[in-house]
């Protein structure tokens, strides 16, 4: 779908919601449907590969090279030094990461992201992971864009998109259509993009997409794919 090119009645239609929001119980079954607003997660290191990056390193290598030569001059004591050092550099390394590793997980874990939207007709603030199509989203200066939106309403409202598109300087939002068909999201000034930041201004949008099916989510979805390949 290309939402730009829609107004915003026709936004309303296609996405089956309105100025009120949606209600609790259809924003549930849609939860359900779509699932959860959020992107793939890398997944989360073992111990072993941990144990393993600890010695892919050029000077490990180097040490590596002086302890197979020490050996072949018989010179024992060197060698052992030698692999002494790889060995506790090893061990230092492990638990460091390790350590690192798990408390940037725990962190995640308790940094919930939020959005305010409006269900019933009201303003309450939930989980941006629990946004789903069709809810009404509030947005003001210094908020991070939970999901892809269709701005319906914009009070001088800007948008620092660089993690998107890599432009610096910020963009000015506006509600009407834009007749073109294939524009790249830094043309499609109508819309706001998850992850982006409202640097300035006011508005609301109407959540058209979520989660893997974002610009963002379809971008990692596309990378992924060429790293296995």
């Amino acid at each position: 779908m290309r939402w730009h090119q829609l107004d915003i009645q026709e936004v309303f239609n296609q996405c089956n919601t309105s100025v009120e929001g949606l209600k609790r119980a259809e924003a549930k079954e849609r939860l359900k449907h779509y699932g959860l607003n959020t992107l793939p997660e890398q997944e989360a290191l073992s111990r072993f590969k941990i144990l393993l990056h600890q010695f892919k390193s050029p000077l490990i290598y180097i040490l590596i090279v002086a302890a197979v030569v020490a050996t072949l001059l018989k010179e024992y004591i060197d060698t052992g030094v030698i692999v002494a050092v790889v060995i506790l550099n090893a061990i230092v390394g492990f638990f460091q990461e390790y350590k690192a590793e798990t408390s940037l997980r725990a962190l995640k874990r308790m940094v919930v992201a939020k959005a305010r939207v409006i269900r019933d007709g009201k303003e309450e603030e939930i989980p941006s992971e629990e946004l789903v199509p069709g809810d009404i989203v509030l947005l003001s200066s210094g908020i991070k864009v939970p999901a892809d939106l269709r701005l319906v309403e914009v009070i001088e409202l800007r948008a620092d998109e660089a993690a998107l598109t890599g432009e610096s300087v910020p963009v000015e939002k506006r509600t009407d259509p834009i007749p073109e068909e294939f524009l790249t999201p830094g043309d499609q000034i109508n819309m706001a993009f998850k992850r982006t930041i409202i640097v300035s201004g006011r508005g609301r949008g109407v959540v058209v997409e979520t989660g893997q099916r974002t610009v963002l989510g379809q971008i990692a979805h596309d990378v992924k794919k060429l790293s296995v390949t």
